[in-house]
């Protein structure tokens, strides 16, 4: 597999090769220009070299075999016309790269091409002449990919209205392709009629067919591509290291409540509620924001932000002790770091060749600074890897939220170190990498054991390849403002454009959840926009005082649900409905639509069986916020909820059963089961046994789905307390321990 660098090398022989070069300036222009071309020629090659298919067909059995690198296909092709198998054989005239379709009276009436170039393989079934027959061919069997492969979609259609996400190995009738977040790379397959079924490990269960019709043509495509994001989005990518960051992080961050005013004393107060009310439901880092000496003002250009001063008036036990005090809490320490620049004049003048000048000498600001950092002086980066260090093995930080990085303008160190005119006064104007210089020092300071948050980072630069979360939009508030609607809105429309590249690149960061000021409805979908996706989640209210239906609220956002997207694509538009599929161990596989309203005014939403990707059969459905319940078919008509203005609604849909069944409960958004540890229901006692997750003495209510031909007869739950409603067809069962532990249920039915 060929890699960038080499593209480099062989492209800069044949510039060497082609032209003279009289500079290293020269060759720098002569390379730039030319480097493009020679790297698509190297890379056309390699493809050339690499992703070719080999096919092997058997006459006897039917068995197509397609193989290409770390993929094989296995299965049966067959084709029918008018309800009669005809054969499918070898070549009859010599053409070898086609197959032949031969009738029941032994006669050839088309053919299947093999037709590849690159990775790219067509099966193309077509008539012989224009002969007068139809019919339907299909190819069946097993792929066996990379283990860590899942089923995704990667071809768009229009006027797409369905946000689709995966949670486990469930599937969708959408699912066009299989990627690999390991090698970034894509098995995307084209027919009329395809399914793929997840059978886990990389082994997959399909189906494709098409038809012939009457001067028609029809084709199975195969495509094995090579660096699928790196390639088309994320030229530094890198997978997320599931090591250090299973999961997207979730914490606390002072900034959007104290803004620049924070004390130690405060953010431990903070953590001590925290302690009790998130921590048990999985929050894990309490991170410091705005520490620096002259940080209790702003702007951020004045902080000391490169040279380690703390602000004793706010912070006089200084920030090891700090850290240490949150790791007693319970928690993992954070920090925010804003290192691209400083308001630091001593520090300025006696660094002055550190900083960036422009051509009459003055020094050049920008938002994290007066001074603005030159990161192609080498004393200048080991400095920075220096204070990272400091903060991470001295000080002892476990993550590192770093600013000022890529943002939407000028303003923000990427895109100022890409201008010519900032580049023409670097101390090295010819240095092509100055933005990914800072983030590799970054985390070699850090250290490849800590969490590493780019804020206003983007999955398009070099901080893919060295962070594990992005920062995707703006502030959601603005300093010493209460957060408004607009700012959830832009939540959701930076998660809409960028959840493409989420939890397999880097993880999302929407800003903080913000719940205390706004509204129960648009609290509830800032919530939904953060959580459903499984985005990076860090709470920023003023936990004192905040009501019990609010902290509910931030709980039920936790731990943070492992989700994924199921369109590797970006959308470019504010999608109402989302879909999260679902594949619970012992829940088994199910739906969960959340449904968004946008607007000022209550609205009906809707959606199609076709849009979800799901089977037409019967569906009970019960909606999470409000614990509404509804039963249907849907077939021919929407689903569809009325959904009041700025508000959502979820819906989780479970095929119906003729036996009691679990719905669902109030622990999580994304109502992904995390508390059910096992469910059976057991035939012949007529009972429904599992294992349910209490977390501490807060109640967990469940719901559960009782036919009619079944009577509840009543419910033991060990030493836990548990409180029954029985309403109609639903059961709701509230569990109460004193402790977290593992709660055993029996509900008895006659």
């Amino acid at each position: 597999m060929i890699e960038r660098r080499d593209f480099i090398k062989k492209a800069a022989i044949s510039t060497v090769g082609l032209t003279t070069i009289n500079s290293l300036t020269d060759f720098s222009n002569v390379l730039s220009n030319t480097i493009n071309e020679n790297c698509e020629i190297e890379r056309n090659k390699e493809i050339a070299k690499w992703n070719k298919w080999k096919i092997d067909f058997n006459e006897a059995n039917k068995q197509l075999s397609l193989l290409n690198q770390n993929v094989k296909l296995t299965g049966k092709l067959s084709f029918i016309s008018k309800k009669e198998e005809w054969q499918i054989y070898a070549s009859r005239d010599g053409v070898t790269n086609r197959n032949t379709l031969v009738d029941t009276h032994g006669n050839v009436q088309g053919y299947c091409l093999f037709n590849q170039h690159g990775g790219n393989l067509e099966l193309l079934f077509y008539h012989r002449t224009a002969q007068d027959f139809k019919g339907h061919f299909s190819y069946e069997g097993t792929i066996s990919f990379l283990p860590d492969s899942f089923p995704c979609r990667t071809k768009p259609s229009t006027n797409e209205k369905v946000l689709q996400l995966i949670c486990g190995t469930a599937d969708s009738l959408l699912n066009d392709s299989l990627f690999s977040p390991q090698n970034d790379t894509l098995l995307q397959l084209s027919a009329t009629n395809l399914h793929l079924l997840n059978k886990c490990n990389g082994i997959f269960d399909f189906k494709m067919s098409g038809y012939i019709d009457e001067g028609a043509e029809s084709k199975l495509v195969f495509f094995l591509e090579n660096h699928y994001f790196e390639n088309s989005y994320t030229p530094y990518y890198q997978p997320i290291d599931r090591n250090r960051c299973p999961v997207a992080p979730t914490g606390w961050m002072s900034w959007n409540t104290y803004f620049d005013k924070a004390t130690a004393e405060d953010n431990l107060a903070e953590a001590k509620i925290g302690q009790k009310y998130l921590l048990p439901f999985g929050c894990d880092i309490w991170s410091i924001e705005s520490w620096q000496e002259n940080s209790d003002k702003l702007p951020v250009r004045d902080f000391y932000n490169m040279n380690l001063e703390v602000n004793k008036k706010q912070f006089p036990k200084g920030m090891k002790q700090l850290a240490e005090d949150i790791r007693k809490l319970g928690f993992k320490p954070g920090i925010w770091m804003a290192p691209f620049g400083t308001g630091n004049d001593k520090f300025y003048k006696k660094h002055k060749n550190w900083f960036i000048h422009d051509k009459s000498g003055k020094p050049i600001s920008s938002w994290n600074g007066k001074y603005t950092l030159d990161p192609t002086v080498k004393e200048a980066r080991e400095h920075l890897r220096e204070i990272h260090r400091i903060a991470s093995k001295e000080w002892g930080y476990e993550f590192f939220k770093i600013d000022g990085m890529s943002g939407r303008n000028h303003g923000y160190c990427a895109h100022l170190y890409e201008r010519p005119e900032i580049k023409a006064q670097f101390n090295d104007p010819s240095c092509s990498n100055p933005f990914e210089l800072c983030v590799k020092a970054f985390r070699d300071g850090m250290g490849e054991d800590r969490i590493f948050l780019a804020c206003q980072g983007h999955t398009s630069g070099p901080e893919a390849k060295y962070a594990d979360a992005s920062r995707i939009g703006a502030d959601i508030v603005h300093p010493n403002q209460p957060v408004k609607w607009e700012g959830v809105l832009d939540q959701a429309s930076c998660l809409l454009n960028q959840v493409f590249t989420h939890n397999i690149i880097m993880f999302a960061d929407p800003d903080t959840l913000l719940v205390r000021d706004l509204p129960l409805e648009e609290a509830r979908t800032s919530a939904t926009i953060v959580a459903f996706p499984g985005q990076l989640t860090f709470f920023g209210d003023k936990l004192a005082g905040l009501k019990e239906k609010k902290m509910k609220i931030l709980q039920q956002t936790l731990p943070v649900a492992n989700v994924r997207p199921a369109s590797l694509y970006p959308y470019f538009k504010m999608l109402s409905i989302w879909n999260l599929s679902v594949n619970h161990p012992q829940l088994g596989s199910y739906n969960v639509v959340a449904f968004f309203n946008w607007e000022n005014q209550e609205k009906k939403n809707s959606t199609t069986i076709e849009e979800l990707g799901i089977a037409d059969t019967e569906y009970i459905g019960i909606e999470f916020w409000e614990s509404n319940l509804f039963q249907y078919r849907i077939t021919d008509y929407e689903l569809s909820m009325n959904v009041p203005a700025h508000g959502v609604r979820i819906v989780t849909l479970h095929p119906i059963k003729e036996t009691p069944q679990w719905l669902g409960s109030d622990r999580h958004i994304t109502q992904n089961g995390i508390e059910v540890l096992d469910i059976e229901w057991e035939n012949e006692k007529k009972h429904l046994t599992g294992i349910i997750q209490s977390v501490g003495s807060f109640p967990l209510t469940t719901y559960f789905r009782v036919p009619n031909s079944y009577l509840f007869k009543g419910v033991e739950c060990g030493s836990s307390e548990c409180h029954v409603t029985n309403n109609q067809n639903i059961l709701s069962i509230t569990f109460i321990s004193k402790e977290s532990c593992k709660i055993d249920f029996l509900i008895k039915f006659n």
